[in-house]
Parts: structure tokens; sequence; C-alpha cells
């Protein structure tokens, strides 16, 4: 049975990231050069800050460094999280973007920007924005009806809080 080498490093990798807490999102080896990157996205839950970065950064070095699984060549190690605008993938991405804005692209070829409110196994409940005034419509999305979904950067959304003191003074 043959493997990859993402696939052999990810076997290598993931009970190690496990044991520090976060999931192992996405592994990607790229030649650059002569040299090759590996790029390792891992994330939680609680998100993972800087100090969980540096800790899994140097557990991974240390048993890439004791295995022969990057091959005797020079590579660069780069582990990070998957940034602000991820992916959806997963249903453990979907929980994590609750309450965040997200562009589904429908497999029926409709796009809709919806903020997720609730996930459960089957989908995801999702509030679509009014637009001109109108109030914000709910919409069940099912997940075999998505193809993809990519969280949305929103710079002057509201929390909950500017909300409803907004609400109290009117």
């Amino acid at each position: 049975m043959s493997t990859t080498q993402s696939e052999r490093l990810r076997e290598l990798l993931e009970p190690l990231v496990s044991s520090q807490g976060l999931d192992l999102e996405e592994i990607e080896v790229d030649s650059v050069g002569r040299k090759r990157v590996l790029r390792v996205v891992v994330d939680s839950d609680e998100g993972a800050d800087l100090d969980a970065i540096a800790d899994v950064s140097r557990a991974l070095s240390a048993k890439l460094d004791e295995t022969d699984a990057m091959g005797q060549g020079e590579y660069t190690l780069e582990v990070g999280t998957p940034g602000a605008e991820r992916e959806l993938k997963e249903h453990r991405h979907y929980v994590r973007a609750t309450d965040r804005l997200v562009k589904f692209q429908l497999k029926d070829g409709d796009e809709l920007v919806a903020r997720i409110i609730t996930v459960d196994d089957e989908g995801t409940d999702v509030e679509v924005p009014g637009v001109k005034g109108r109030k914000p419509t709910a919409k069940r999305l099912v997940f075999s009806d998505i193809a993809k979904a990519r969280v949305q950067v929103e710079f002057s959304r509201k929390d909950k809080k500017d909300m409803k003191e907004e609400e109290e003074e009117a």
C-alpha cells in the first residue's frame, strides 16, 4: 500500500499535535527553489495562541529531526493557524465558526452570505442579513448541499453587548 508523504507525515505528527491540545488541520509540503517547506496548520476550539504554536513547533521539529520523514535534504518547518478567512471543511470548523459571517457556495450553484447560528450533525442554521432595512431571515443549510464555505472578515461588526446597549437606548 503506497501512501503519500503528507499522509505519512500526518500519521507521524497528528498524535504529537493532539497531545498538545490542538487539532492538526493541514499538512503541505512545497518546494521553493532548492529547499522544501513543510507547512503545518493547527487549531483548537479555543484557538491557538503564540505560546501554543511555539510549543507545538518545537515538539514537531524534535520529532522530525529524530526520523527521516522529510528525507535528507534541507527543509523549513512553518507552523501556524488557519487564518481569518479559513475554509470550513470539517464539522468542528462549522462549530468554531458559530456567530461568524460565512460565504457559502451551494452545490446548486447559488451563493449565500450568512451568519452561523447553530450547528448539528446534519447541517447549520444560519441568519441571512437583511438588505436595505429588511430584517434578517433564518435559513437551514444541510451539509450535503454545501460545496464550499469560507469565513468572512468583518471589520465593523458590533458585538452583542454594543447591540443590546443600542436597543436599550432606543
